[in-house]
């Protein structure tokens, strides 16, 4: 995480803290699940020296839902529910708990690093730095990325992840918790996000400054009061300019 200097900043707007969500505003998300999945597959079947039944992504899913349904908390431990799945598709292959457990420690620590192999959407890096000299910057995730693995946590006053707080948004938690940690009120803070309910309509409905990253150019269809959007991180800057500066 970054660190301030004990130089006063100068102030570029009203806005004083900026948040940001991860997957899917910063990378691709589905591109590099995929790509972590298969990988983590051939991971296990090269481990275990077996083929293993994976079934289809509707499989996947059912899974998935039957074990959140048992856990709710499964919702935002991600690494818990990731473990268990990986539990169901190879606990036929061991012997004792003892090397289950290990296995399963083994392939999450696997996937994990595979997850955080993302690959920016263009200028996200360049902006963050910029803007980084210039504003608190924070990270509020539902997902289970790291910004310290990614080598731009330095860029970070801090990221608050759905483990942290035991819930994901678009409840309260998240915000609450970045409140807390930067002493920013709302009304000075701007969140941005590609979730139309997770991130936009859930700051809004605090009293948080919303800019909603729009890479596609769909249909805004929350409500009927679209945000302000982009779609590329070289017009983000700007866009802040134009509505919040001074």
């Amino acid at each position: 995480m970054k660190t301030h200097t004990q130089e006063p900043i100068k102030k570029m707007s009203k806005i004083q803290l900026i948040t940001f969500d991860l997957d899917d505003t910063f990378w691709d998300i589905k591109s590099t699940i995929i790509n972590a999945e298969m990988n983590s597959r051939k991971w296990s079947e090269d481990r275990i020296g077996e083929k293993i039944e994976w079934g289809t992504f509707e499989n996947f899913m059912q899974i998935r839902n039957e074990l959140v349904k048992e856990d709710p908390s499964l919702e935002y431990d991600l690494g818990m529910l990731r473990k268990k799945i990986i539990a169901h598709h190879t606990k036929k292959f061991f012997k004792n708990t003892k090397d289950l457990n290990k296995f399963i420690e083994d392939a999450y620590n696997f996937f994990l690093e595979e997850r955080h192999k993302v690959t920016f959407y263009d200028d996200v890096v360049e902006v963050l730095e910029e803007l980084s000299s210039k504003y608190k910057l924070g990270v509020l995730t539902n997902g289970n990325a790291d910004v310290n693995k990614l080598k731009i946590g330095h860029l970070f006053d801090f990221s608050i992840s759905s483990m942290d707080v035991k819930s994901n948004k678009p409840g309260k938690s998240h915000f609450a918790k970045a409140r807390e940690l930067s002493k920013v009120a709302f009304k000075d803070t701007l969140h941005v996000g590609d979730h139309q309910v997770n991130d936009v309509l859930g700051a809004r409905d605090l009293g948080i400054n919303t800019i909603w990253f729009n890479l596609n150019n769909v249909k805004w269809e929350a409500d009927n009061n679209p945000p302000l959007q982009f779609n590329k991180w070289t017009r983000f800057e700007d866009l802040v300019e134009e509505n919040y500066g001074s």
